[in-house]
């Protein structure tokens, strides 16, 4: 029965709760297969992030209005309720997950079905929903120690494709392992590359997207479940993504995604004059960006780009440029020194340099290097796997 009552002792989440709301979910189920369609899938999502993790209520159940349920999903038509009632219907006969977790024996793992809602709840005279998690899904989202990811619900919220849902969380999963062991500095910098860069097989991604048995033209599989989701998780959320395919002879094997995180939204343009903390972040990051321009100035890597001509005089004296090739491209050459040695680099930086697309070059010099560099390692990578390496 629900509580209808103003003073509720249920905390209900309305609208103005979720413009900095998270979800959080191991990672596990984060690369669990959902095997529901979307509006099952979001509801899902937003009821865990209705979950105060600090606060479990002991029922397992969250409470929300309905108003925060049609803006969620923009419904403003006078069939809304019954549009919501046949959605939470889906979601009970829809909702599964099917998690696979790594054992202890190397390459092994355990699979289980999950249901992830036992109960939802309302009537026709309050606002009131509840919705119910079921005991088996809440390891998945409580008393998560460190292998866990958290997203924004709203980026979530203007998302119009499971697939977009599905790869906007396992994006996040990447990054915030990035982001985190960046900050603690527990991984070395071509972990920290893979974690940014992420590979993913083919046959992995077919699996984690339930596309096992469809879309299987490739060009059909690149549309579906590649552009236009990808399109989506750029246009509507705070990451950037690009992609480029990875082949072995004529077949794709799999896809090597570049995450890139966008400035916050609703961050000041311009540093406040008397604040003393902006101040200071603003002198540290002068300071920082000074570093990096002497560094990159005094880089062999700068005199065998002159030499084949990608860059030039005025480059030299671009402050932007420079600080983009020391902060992006050069530690790409490193990790292809460690890899291959200095000659390897001249060799790629010669290739670029003969094949190169003069306005494409012209539009965005350190964008265009990283591509080709971090396409280049891709596969050098690739190649030592296939050898066995």
């Amino acid at each position: 029965m629900l509580n209808n009552n103003e003073d509720s002792p249920y905390k209900v989440v309305n609208l103005l709760d979720l413009e900095n709301q998270k979800a959080v979910e191991h990672n596990d189920l984060i690369t669990s297969v959902a095997k529901m369609d979307k509006i099952p899938l979001k509801i899902f999502e937003l009821a865990v992030s209705c979950l105060d993790t600090e606060n479990i209520p002991k029922d397992n159940t969250v409470y929300l209005s309905k108003e925060t349920l049609f803006s969620f999903f923009d419904v403003t038509s006078s069939s809304k309720h019954t549009r919501f009632k046949n959605a939470l219907r889906t979601l009970h006969e829809q909702a599964i997950f099917e998690v696979q977790e790594a054992t202890k024996k190397e390459g092994t793992f355990d699979y289980s079905i999950i249901s992830p809602i036992s109960r939802s709840s309302w009537n026709d005279y309050n606002d009131l929903v509840s919705i119910k998690f079921t005991e088996d899904i809440m390891p998945y989202l409580i008393n998560l120690k460190s292998n866990f990811t958290q997203y924004l619900i709203t980026d979530i919220m203007e998302l119009n494709s499971k697939y977009s849902v599905i790869l906007y969380k396992w994006f996040s999963m990447n990054y915030n392992q990035y982001e985190k062991y960046k900050e603690n500095g527990q991984r070395r910098e071509e972990q920290l590359t893979q974690l940014k860069n992420p590979y993913i097989d083919i046959l992995e991604l077919r699996r984690l997207t339930n596309t096992i048995d469809e879309y299987e033209l490739f060009s059909n599989f690149d549309k579906k479940i590649l552009k236009k989701p990808i399109g989506e998780i750029n246009k509507n959320t705070h990451f950037t993504i690009t992609y480029d395919k990875i082949k072995k002879g004529r077949s794709i094997i799999g896809i090597n995604f570049n995450i890139e995180k966008k400035n916050k939204i609703h961050a000041p343009i311009d540093y406040k004059s008397n604040d003393n903390i902006s101040q200071k972040f603003q002198k540290n990051k002068e300071e920082n960006e000074d570093q990096l321009l002497g560094l990159a100035m005094q880089s062999p890597y700068t005199k065998i780009l002159l030499e084949q001509l990608l860059i030039n005089q005025y480059d030299l004296i671009d402050k932007k440029v420079m600080i983009g090739l020391q902060r992006m491209v050069f530690p790409r050459y490193e990790e292809l020194v460690d890899l291959q040695g200095l000659n390897s680099v001249k060799e790629h930086i010669s290739y670029v340099a003969a094949h190169k697309i003069p306005y494409s070059i012209k539009e965005n010099t350190v964008k265009y290097l990283k591509i080709a560099i971090e396409k280049y390692l891709t596969n050098v990578k690739t190649n030592s796997i296939f050898r066995g390496e």
